[in-house]
């Protein structure tokens, strides 16, 4: 099996592909924000059906939408991962049925 490409590489792809597309640069993220939302949808769809190749594409598109979404709104989407990380890394809480649930 070969290695898989870096994040940073696919980043740039998908990056250079919406360039390519027209779809890189909006003053409207609404409708790039409709497509993060239909694609996280069909993830819940296929989660639901427990079709392991549909949850796999759904992931990856929900990905693709997410760094154009981010691309649009003129912020890195690692800048925008690791200001996640951040918050998370410190939050306490206890995961109930495999939901974690955050401390007030």
């Amino acid at each position: 099996m070969e290695p898989l490409p870096s994040f940073d590489y696919l980043i740039t792809q998908v990056e250079t592909w919406a360039v390519d597309k027209g779809i890189a640069v909006t003053d409207d993220l609404s409708k790039q924000m409709l497509k993060v939302i239909e694609e996280v949808g069909e993830t819940a769809g296929a989660i639901a059906k427990k079709n392991h190749d549909d949850i796999v594409d759904g992931i990856g598109d929900s990905f693709v939408t997410l760094i154009i979404l981010c691309q649009q709104a003129g912020i890195d989407p690692r800048f925008a991962l690791e200001s996640a990380y951040n918050v998370i890394a410190k939050r306490k809480g206890k995961t109930v049925n495999g939901v974690f649930i955050k401390e007030d």
